[in-house]
């Protein structure tokens, strides 16, 4: 196994045990899970995309290879809708399947297999990462709600038009597209955030990434994983192998080669990301086989990454 993998994945692995151990000591209450996850979701993830997007200046960036990735990303979103139904329960398997930790363990990963040339290419695609698959994921989650809503209500049709656009609307006005829209803006119009501003948001930021496992791990503590755990294989198998896969092929199909291959085949490799955890504890759905799938992605990735290096090394 790599040591380049093991050392990215190792911390993410102990701030979850860490929070599944005060959990079982009880230090945090089963009732507490859900202010945590709130403040997480609400204040912390805010802070950490608008903080991230003030300064991307997307004119300068290549995305080529990051459109390469997105392609993937979304035509296995669209192929888990298709095949699961478009509702709530379908948008989040379908993040959860896509959506990667590309910060907490791909920026040390890459950094170190890599070098500087492979991180510039992984930053261009965490400038966007989010803002692409996370808008996709809000709106589709919004109609499905609005959707469920109107089923109930069988109100006319006019009710439903005004439905669909009040979840079009949310979609747009929420804690995770409006920050990164906001941020774009501000960075387009030639913004510098103040010293008063930005350290306050850096600390809010920095406390997401280890909120959000430790929050992983508390609610492992109320979820028996070996009765999710065929639900939890099928996700990893399909996030750590299938969605590398998929982006491995349209990346050859369409030219891309070299480094910027291996950057985003790896990109796609890596596990579940902590923010398809939030959404499922936002949008309550797939809570439990969410946070379970996710403890076997990482677990798993320590392999699974490596098999996708191992292989991309030869190719």
């Amino acid at each position: 196994m790599s040591s380049t993998v093991l050392s990215s994945l190792v911390p993410v692995v102990f701030l979850i045990a860490i929070g599944f151990v005060a959990g079982r000591a009880g230090w945090i209450r089963a009732a507490a899970i859900k202010d945590l996850s709130n403040l997480v979701f609400m204040v912390l993830t805010p802070a950490l995309l608008f903080r991230s997007m003030s300064s991307v200046h997307l004119e300068s960036l290549n995305f080529q290879p990051v459109l390469v990735y997105l392609l993937g990303a979304a035509l296995l979103y669209a192929l888990v809708l298709f095949w699961l139904g478009a509702t709530r329960r379908a948008a989040v398997l379908a993040l959860a399947m896509t959506y990667s930790n590309n910060v907490m363990i791909g920026v040390p990963l890459i950094g170190l297999a890599y070098g500087q040339e492979g991180l510039v290419i992984l930053l261009t695609l965490i400038s966007v990462h989010s803002l692409v698959l996370l808008t996709l994921a809000t709106v589709v989650l919004e109609i499905a709600v609005a959707r469920e809503q109107a089923a109930t209500a069988r109100g006319s049709l006019s009710d439903l038009c005004r439905t669909v656009l009040g979840a079009l609307r949310n979609g747009i006005i929420h804690p995770v597209p409006l920050p990164i829209i906001a941020g774009l803006m501000f960075a387009h119009l030639g913004g510098v955030l103040p010293a008063v501003v930005a350290q306050p948001l850096q600390l809010l930021g920095s406390a997401f990434g280890p909120m959000a496992l430790v929050l992983v791990g508390l609610t492992l503590t109320q979820v028996r994983i070996g009765t999710h755990l065929k639900g939890a294989l099928a996700l990893t198998a399909i996030k750590n192998l299938v969605l590398p896969a998929i982006v491995a092929g349209l990346s050859w199909s369409m030219g891309l080669r070299g480094l910027a291959l291996s950057v985003m085949v790896v990109a796609a490799a890596m596990p579940m990301g902590a923010n398809v955890f939030m959404f499922s504890q936002r949008y309550e759905v797939a809570e439990e086989l969410v946070t379970s799938g996710m403890a076997v992605s990482t677990l798993l990735g320590l392999a699974t990454i490596s098999l996708v290096m191992a292989l991309l090394s030869r190719w």
